[in-house]
């Protein structure tokens, strides 16, 4: 598993608390490290792992082996869990870890094309199916790629950079993500805070190819339904649309969603009481030493939220 760094590791640990004979999933299996810390951490409990990307199942055979018959490798998307799950008989877990976005493995192999570091293929997708990046950027009408950089990318230049790949790709069609990025670079003023001009396009590319904020929403609430009693959701976001999206589900499964108007009639029915309660009111952050030691996780926010016990 060299190579992959797990982002706020104790951290992830100390909010989950996995204990002996009880049941958890790692919904994003990546280079195994949560996974590996997990089975560590309490010998008896048993532990289901999942990932879209078959390299990464393909990657956890040895961990397997390790840990047979504690851990069960599972390859499909998280937002699929509860019939991934349900497949194997699993209708309840004692605690979810999501580490959401792309995995280090994806972003050093250049063959993949998720990073404009390394010159690649313009690919991007997670499980190596599908349309890839080149086709949404081949053949997407101008006003919808703008859209596409604007929205998922907060990519201020969004319609001067689709509309130079369009006039681009006219004559030749995008093939690597060399070619890509030096088109974006040219394209956007240089930020002085030193970020590369073509990671808001890139990123953007990468959320929609696979869906990725479709894939949280549906992972979190697939995750709250499948937690048990006392058990706890943990998720690190990278991304601050992805954080968006826990920052709000979770408010609102603790019942400290919008309040609402007193001019609303509905405001008068009284609300079910909240199933969840917050473990993490604000994100909890990856400590000096650990940025500095692994840059990737300077963006990284992790939210916890554990079901209550049922009423009597």
């Amino acid at each position: 598993m060299t190579g992959h760094l797990p982002v706020m590791l104790a951290e992830v640990l100390a909010t989950l608390a996995p204990r002996d004979d009880a049941a958890y999933l790692d919904a994003t299996f990546g280079g195994g490290g949560y996974a590996a810390a997990i089975l560590d951490s309490a010998p008896r409990c048993t532990l289901y792992a999942m990932d879209r990307d078959p390299d990464a199942i393909a990657r956890g055979a040895d961990l397997v082996a390790r840990h047979a018959p504690r851990l069960h490798l599972i390859e499909g998307r998280f937002g699929d869990m509860l019939d991934l799950l349900a497949a194997r008989g699993v209708t309840a877990l004692d605690g979810v870890v999501m580490d959401l976005g792309v995995s280090s493995f994806q972003l050093d192999q250049a063959e993949r094309g998720f990073s404009f570091r390394a010159d690649g293929p313009l690919d991007m997708r997670m499980e190596k199916r599908g349309p890839s990046a080149a086709d949404l950027v081949n053949t997407l009408p101008e006003a919808e790629l703008a859209d596409i950089l604007y929205r998922l990318g907060e990519e201020r230049f969004s319609r001067r950079i689709a509309k130079a790949i369009v006039a681009r790709r006219a004559e030749q069609p995008f093939a690597t993500t060399g070619d890509l990025a030096a088109l974006v670079r040219s394209k956007v003023p240089r930020d002085p805070s030193g970020i590369d001009g073509a990671t808001r396009s890139f990123q953007a590319l990468r959320l929609a190819v696979n869906d990725e904020l479709g894939e949280v929403e549906r992972g979190l609430a697939a995750a709250a339904k499948l937690l048990a009693p006392g058990g706890r959701l943990v998720v690190v976001a990278f991304h601050s649309l992805e954080d968006r999206i826990a920052k709000r589900f979770m408010a609102e499964a603790a019942g400290r969603g919008t309040g609402a108007s007193r001019h609303d009639p509905g405001a008068l029915t009284a609300r079910a009481a909240p199933r969840f309660r917050l473990l993490t009111p604000r994100a909890l952050r990856p400590s000096e030493a650990e940025t500095r030691d692994n840059p990737r996780a300077r963006s990284a926010r992790l939210r916890a939220l554990e079901r209550l016990e049922e009423a009597a």
